[in-house]
């Protein structure tokens, strides 16, 4: 029995792009997926019937076709990876042998060469992937790519740990943790590939760019919480999103926890609007392509999330919005009580407040 919870519109003041190769992306991820045999042939047979070519494309609507082939065959293997491993395979209840295998994982990413995991077809998919990076990005996006998968690692480990336990996060871990293992962190690296560049370091890590990064992932994350709610509460077994959170931790009714966290991420999606107007002005023209993939990510996860079977369950149907809206439902500037993130807010405004000293400002730290 389905979840019985209608998603209204969602607000939205990103345009909807795609990038023209989005047929074909399907198609050769389909054949990716097979050629290395990613996930069982029940999941994989799952995946390539999801659009995950058509995500990619969403993602990177003018970006290089080679990359929006690259970044959709990742993704599928990162559902190869949370799917098969994670929700639904055995080592999702034991988070210590699941680290193993994923800590082997990642030495493949560090250096495919490795002799190890011969038969694995994740790792086989992995060395391919790695490979392709080497070839379109640069040493430094390689390395920050192995760097988030890591944190994407780490963070799964930690969702098994309440798996195996039953237990739900508060709100505040849940949210932290939910900026990696949404694993938004690792496509990053592939929005400046997808375009030929390099954003550097003294604007990639200042901390107002780093806070418009994370709330990215906040708003992408949220999304799809809302949007797979039906796909999770349907199954059977354990489940986690901001949603049964809120209804656990703050003895909210489905109906009410949907709400709130419509509430929360349309907050974020309005001090991010702000925040990337601001940025938009400042930033060399690699930091506003930057902004502008960013803008395209959270849309094309929308988009995607709200018309890929994989959360629109034909079988069973969710009852999912046809369109966005333009207005929020909550354009508060309080910062959210969560402390993880509420520091988004005071750094938004200590910026606004010390615009003429940048040097000393948080802000431009």
């Amino acid at each position: 029995m389905g979840s019985g919870l209608a998603v209204p519109p969602i607000f939205s003041p990103i345009p909807p792009e795609i990038h023209p190769c989005h047929v074909d992306a399907d198609v050769q991820t389909a054949a990716w997926a097979e050629t290395f045999r990613i996930g069982s042939d029940e999941l994989r047979g799952r995946l390539v019937t999801q659009q995950i070519g058509t995500f990619s494309a969403r993602i990177l609507p003018e970006g290089r076709e080679e990359l929006v082939s690259l970044l959709a065959d990742f993704i599928l293997w990162l559902f190869g990876v949370d799917d098969g491993h994670c929700e639904e395979g055995e080592l999702g209840r034991h988070p210590g042998e699941l680290a193993g295998e994923l800590h082997r994982l990642l030495r493949v990413a560090q250096n495919p060469e490795v002799p190890m995991l011969g038969d694995d077809p994740l790792a086989a998919g992995l060395r391919d992937l790695r490979l392709r990076v080497d070839r379109y990005g640069t040493p430094g996006q390689a390395a920050r790519w192995v760097d988030a998968l890591r944190e994407y690692f780490f963070s799964v480990v930690w969702e098994a740990g309440h798996r195996s336990a039953g237990t739900v996060p508060d709100l505040n871990d849940y949210t932290l943790m939910r900026i990696y293992d949404g694993a938004t962190t690792v496509v990053l690296p592939m929005l400046e590939m997808g375009h030929g560049y390099e954003l550097q370091p003294h604007e990639r890590d200042r901390t107002a760019v780093r806070a418009a990064t994370e709330m990215a992932s906040f708003i992408i994350t949220w999304d799809n919480d809302i949007f797979s709610y039906h796909k999770e509460k349907r199954a059977t077994g354990y489940y986690l999103n901001a949603l049964r959170v809120l209804e656990e931790h703050l003895g909210l009714t489905p109906d009410q926890a949907l709400e709130t966290a419509i509430s929360q991420r349309d907050r974020v999606m309005c001090l991010y609007t702000r925040l990337t107007e601001h940025l938009d002005d400042q930033g060399s023209p690699q930091l506003r392509q930057y902004l502008r993939s960013l803008g395209h990510f959270i849309r094309g996860a929308q988009d995607w999330g709200i018309t890929s079977v994989r959360y629109t369950t034909p079988e069973d149907p969710a009852d999912m919005p046809s369109y966005f809206c333009d207005k929020p439902t909550d354009d508060s500037d309080a910062p959210l009580d969560i402390p993880a993130v509420s520091w988004w807010w005071d750094l938004l405004s200590r910026g606004a407040r010390a615009a003429d000293a940048p040097s000393t400002a948080p802000w431009s730290a």
